[in-house]
């Protein structure tokens, strides 16, 4: 398992994503303020953040401290959360969330036999992911790497506009979604090389629009140089998108385009075929 690039986190500028989410203006009338923040306290744990105390929790999710402590109070009388000197931290029981969807989606049963086929005819990593505000969540993954890089773990969670999967992803959202993707987008240059400037960014997306597939170089990580295409349902939508990618200076894009684009367009097709035949699958990878 490699390195998340959480781990070279630096201080927020800003609260944390969960709870930027949880104050969407577009909240439904019944919407369970209460629910949101703690998950937003869930979601403010990473490789970067293990242990927190009630200070930095509440600075990471745009809280209160007193708001902060009644969600954690809660979390720890589930079981979900944990404290160890004056710092809390995630317990187990964390894992039974995502294994829920893992295994009710039937991921493993799905998706990684065609993973596993790409990865064995080309070497290297393959993925599946799906777009989830401005982030793409890996659900699916299989690889024979074992660097020190930016991890491609199932549940690991990148901005979109750095990773060859999420460029797929937003150039198959419509013209309206779009701009909303890029309203108020705050781009961090994760590597020397990621492409910080939003127009520049927008003409890759039209681009990619274009020839149908992305690939990225350095943009996510030192090292990742990747080729993803879209994952289309059977009425045309990008549902997901899948890639395949290696190290930088042993392969190029050029030639992951020449050697493997084929494979995987047709393995993207093959996917969306097999999804089609799990309308519960593809319901909850598309909505």
């Amino acid at each position: 398992m490699t390195l998340d690039r959480t781990t070279q986190s630096t201080p927020d500028p800003q609260p944390h994503k969960g709870a930027r989410d949880a104050h969407d203006d577009r909240k439904p009338a019944e919407f369970v303020e209460a629910l949101a923040k703690g998950l937003a306290v869930l979601e403010a744990f990473d490789s970067g953040h293990p242990e927190m105390s009630l200070s930095e929790i509440a600075r990471r999710i745009g809280s209160s401290p007193a708001a902060a402590r009644r969600s954690l109070i809660t979390l720890s009388a589930l079981g979900y959360v944990g404290q160890r000197n004056k710092k809390f931290h995630l317990r187990p029981k964390i894992m039974t969330l995502g294994s829920a969807f893992y295994f009710s989606a039937r991921i493993d049963e799905v998706l990684q036999p065609f993973l596993r086929d790409l990865v064995t005819k080309f070497g290297d990593a393959s993925s599946v992911a799906t777009l989830e505000q401005r982030d793409v969540i890996y659900i699916a993954h299989n690889s024979v790497q074992r660097a020190r890089r930016a991890a491609a773990t199932v549940g690991a969670r990148y901005p979109a506009y750095a990773t060859s999967l999420g460029r797929v992803l937003l150039a198959g959202q419509s013209d309206t979604a779009l701009d909303r993707y890029f309203d108020g987008l705050v781009i961090e240059p994760l590597t020397s090389k990621t492409i910080t400037d939003p127009e520049a960014l927008r003409a890759e997306i039209e681009l990619i629009r274009q020839d149908g597939y992305s690939t990225t170089v350095d943009q996510l990580d030192y090292g990742i140089t990747a080729l993803a295409v879209p994952v289309r349902s059977l009425d045309g939508r990008t549902i997901a998108a899948l890639n395949t990618s290696g190290y930088t200076g042993m392969v190029d894009p050029a030639a992951l385009i020449e050697h493997r684009l084929p494979d995987l367009r047709i393995m993207a097709s093959s996917i969306a075929q097999s999804l089609a035949k799990y309308p519960v699958l593809e319901g909850i990878i598309g909505s």
